[in-house]
C-alpha cells in the first residue's frame, strides 16, 4: 500500500511553531494536500498529539511522536504505536530537562490546545533545550515504549547527528534516517544501503506542510506498520 506522509510537523506547542499550527489546521491542511499519514513531533513534548488524533479520526493516520533533543544537542524524532506510550515518554523526558523557564517574548509561546483549537494551557519550561539523555539512552527508552527513534535532518549543519557527532555511531540501533527533501537526491544513495530514508517538512507554518511527494509502502495503514517500517534495517 503506497501511502504519502509527512512525519515531522510542529504544532503551536513548539515555541518556534506558528500560532496557526492548531490541531484542526494541521489535520485539514494535511488532508487538503493529499497526505495519508502525518506525525506531529513537537520539541521534547507530545502535549498536542492527542488533540490532533482526535481531530483526524479515521480521515488521516496520525503517528504519536515527539522530537527529543539529546545531551549532544542531536534531534531525534521518536515515533510510537499509541498515544499512551508517547505520553509515557513525555513524562520521562520532562524528568530529564533543564527546567529553564520559557521567555515567550524571545522564544515564542508554547500553547497546549484541545480538539476544538481552544488554548487550554501554556508550557512554562522552555522546550527547545537539550535533555541530559544521550543519543543511545533516547533510542533505548523509545524502544522500551514500543517505538522507534529516527535521527532528524541528518544533513543539516546544526542539531543533527552528522553535524554534532560527525557520523552515525554503528552501535546505535537505527533503521531509518531523515534527510531534508532538498538534499535527498545527493545523499540518499550513500545512506539507503544501511537505512530507510524519509524526508519530511519539519513544518512550523501551515503552508510548509509537505505536498504528497514521498511515500512508504506498507501492508496496511496503521501506526504499528509504520513503526515496523521505520525499524527495518
Amino acid at each position: 500500500m503506497k501511502l504519502y506522509y509527512d512525519l515531522h510537523i510542529h504544532s503551536a506547542l513548539s515555541p518556534c511553531g506558528d500560532k496557526d499550527m492548531t490541531p484542526n489546521n494541521i489535520v485539514n491542511m494535511s488532508i487538503i494536500k493529499g497526505l495519508d499519514i502525518i506525525a506531529v513531533a513537537d520539541h521534547n513534548s507530545c502535549g498536542n498529539v492527542r488533540a490532533v488524533m482526535q481531530v483526524a479520526g479515521d480521515r488521516l493516520l496520525v503517528i504519536p511522536a515527539m522530537e527529543v533533543e539529546t545531551s549532544e544537542e542531536v534531534h531525534m524524532v521518536c515515533y510510537f504505536p499509541c498515544i499512551e506510550a508517547c505520553e509515557e515518554m513525555d513524562v520521562f523526558i520532562k524528568e530529564h530537562m533543564s527546567g529553564v523557564k520559557n521567555q515567550a517574548e524571545i522564544f515564542g509561546e508554547q500553547l497546549y490546545m484541545d480538539s476544538e483549537d481552544n488554548i487550554i494551557g501554556k508550557e512554562e519550561n522552555l522546550l527547545v533545550t537539550a535533555t541530559d539523555l544521550d543519543i543511545f539512552q533516547v533510542s533505548e527508552k523509545t524502544r522500551e515504549f514500543g517505538g522507534v527513534a529516527v535521527p532528524a535532518h541528518i544533513d543539516r549543519s546544526s542539531y543533527s547527528v552528522l553535524s554534532n557527532l560527525g557520523f552515525i555511531p554503528p552501535e546505535l540501533v537505527v533503521g531509518t534516517v531523515e534527510i531534508t527533501a532538498k538534499n535527498r537526491a545527493k545523499m540518499e544513495k550513500e545512506y539507503e544501503k544501511k537505512y530507510n530514508v524519509i524526508s519530511n517538512s519539519d513544518a512550523h507554518y501551515l503552508e510548509d506542510i509537505a505536498e504528497p511527494e514521498f511515500y512508504i509502502n506498507i501492508m496496511s495503514k496503521s501506526a504499528e506498520k509504520v513503526i515496523e517500517y521505520l525499524c527495518k534495517r
